[in-house]
């Protein structure tokens, strides 16, 4: 079991319950409420040194939100990651966002692509995190009274730094505590907090295309446009 990562993520939660936002946004925290089920990711996948990091942006409402794991659609974090933890129910919710854990029926697109591309690249689970891991640098979701999804660069520039701080401190210990000499930013946004972090390091970033159905090219063949650019950085 890597302790350090457990204990790192258990600082995370703290810390962003910590922050101060809006009265108008409701507020999830996986890492808290999910919290069964994120740890154990962390110490099954995550107690080995690793090449690569795959980092998103922040949990999707039918993705880690209701399981806890990076781009967490059910059905794969099921049958792909043999993951199925008890998930408790935030303080608060919104009645559009329900959080239903395992029995939550819709399946997130951007997580079902992704890790049905890791599958036929990779194969299986065990093949895959003896390299990779995945990660997202916010892990705080953000709706507003009608449900509405914000996004962290959507917050106000107070509310934003705050968390971008907190958020580019445990990227920095993540990295270091795996090893990874790659960040691959899924999408503009997890991009360019990586540069923003590395850019007076020796770890290097590159970025690959988001695989949320909200992007006209995602939806024209994400899988190999993602592949394209694994090999064009001589990472596949």
């Amino acid at each position: 079991m890597n302790t350090n990562l457990v204990d790192e993520s258990r600082t995370l939660a703290k810390g962003l319950n910590d922050l101060s936002f809006s009265k108008d946004l409701i507020i999830y925290n996986p890492l808290e409420y999910a919290v069964e089920s994120h740890e154990f990711y962390l110490s099954r996948y995550g107690k080995s040194k690793k090449k690569i990091l795959f980092m998103g942006m922040n949990p999707g409402p039918w993705g880690m939100v209701q399981t806890g794991i990076p781009f967490g659609a059910i059905d794969p974090v099921k049958n792909f990651l043999k993951i199925e933890k008890n998930i408790n129910a935030p303080k608060k919710q919104h009645q559009k966002r329900p959080v239903q854990g395992f029995s939550c029926k819709r399946q997130e697109v951007s997580g079902s692509r992704l890790w049905s591309w890791v599958e036929a690249q990779w194969g299986d689970a065990e093949s895959f995190f003896s390299d990779c891991f995945v990660h997202n640098y916010c892990p705080l979701a953000f709706f507003d009274s009608g449900g509405k999804n914000i996004t962290p660069e959507k917050l106000n520039t107070v509310e934003r730094i705050a968390l971008e701080e907190i958020c580019d401190n445990f990227l920095l210990k993540m990295v270091s505590v795996l090893g990874c000499k790659w960040v691959i930013g899924v999408g503009n946004y997890a991009e360019a907090k990586a540069k923003k972090v590395f850019k007076d390091k020796e770890v290097k970033v590159g970025r690959i295309l988001h695989p949320s159905p909200a992007s006209p090219l995602a939806n024209k063949g994400w899988a190999g446009f993602a592949t394209e650019k694994m090999i064009a950085y001589g990472l596949m």
